[in-house]
């Protein structure tokens, strides 16, 4: 257990360095054109801009992934075609002749299934990163200790600031020194906005399936499964977060909303 441990911060620690760099670099630049350095909107920002550099970084694996989408969409009807093959088939010798040419298909097409989660992959070592600094926010803080590139001043001004009365490296769960009912209603708002930006990306990408595609499409059937099941995992992790991680995934969940009405 230990050396899993020992294992994943190793891997983590470059993520979380560039992760606190950013948000540094942002809050420096904020401050010098007059944000005070100890503002908790000014740390906001910083992180809203490590969203939009991550984001943008992205755009190339987005169209990818746009294209991945249309290439499986095309080969929806010879996917239905081969599920009615075998279709009641269920010796191993029929399952691995059916694997066999499902994959023939997708190379024939040029489609992977994985890429379409291409995105969401590439940010979930930011997204732990940016949960990991702020989650040790207090605890560096008394301990003298920085986080990353943050110095220990930093992570100190970080720990004292706060929104609407809520402080950044709280949470529902640990509401550090703010108002836990400022913490709480914060929470629920912030969760309340990113569901329902989740919810609207994912109609409008089945809104833009083929009208003639079968209403039992496998594709579209795994769109409404996300359509429900990922706002619901967003609602009950986000009383897991610190509320400055919220902000990450609320500004990210607006960008990917923002995306899907610019990118056709």
């Amino acid at each position: 257990m230990g050396v899993s441990v020992d294992v994943f911060a190793a891997v983590m620690a470059p993520f979380k360095w560039l992760v606190s760099a950013l948000m540094v670099w942002f809050h420096d630049a904020l401050s010098s054109i007059g944000m005070p350095a100890a503002n908790g909107w000014t740390w906001t920002f910083s992180i809203i801009g490590l969203v939009l550099v991550i984001r943008a970084a992205l755009i190339p694996v987005f169209l990818r992934q746009v294209s991945a989408q249309r290439r499986m969409g095309r080969l929806q009807p010879d996917l239905k075609k081969l599920q009615d093959k075998y279709k009641g088939k269920t010796d191993q010798l029929s399952r691995q002749a059916m694997a066999q040419e499902q994959m023939a298909l997708y190379k024939d097409h040029g489609a992977n299934p994985l890429s379409a989660c291409l995105p969401v992959l590439i940010q979930v070592p930011f997204f732990f990163a940016l949960f990991q600094v702020l989650s040790g926010i207090t605890s560096a803080a008394g301990q003298d200790q920085g986080i990353g590139a943050m110095s220990h001043q930093q992570v100190a001004q970080f720990d004292e600031s706060s929104i609407l009365g809520a402080p950044l490296s709280g949470s529902v769960l640990h509401g550090g020194a703010g108002d836990p009912a400022a913490v709480t209603v914060l929470t629920i708002l912030m969760i309340l906005v990113m569901v329902a930006a989740q919810f609207m990306t994912q109609r409008r990408i089945m809104a833009t399936s083929k009208p003639e595609e079968a209403a039992d499409n496998p594709l579209l059937r795994q769109q409404r499964m996300f359509l429900y099941i990922l706002p619901l995992i967003f609602g009950v992790g986000g009383i897991l977060f610190p509320i400055g991680v919220l902000i990450y995934w609320t500004t990210t969940n607006l960008w990917t909303l923002a995306q899907q009405f610019f990118v056709k």
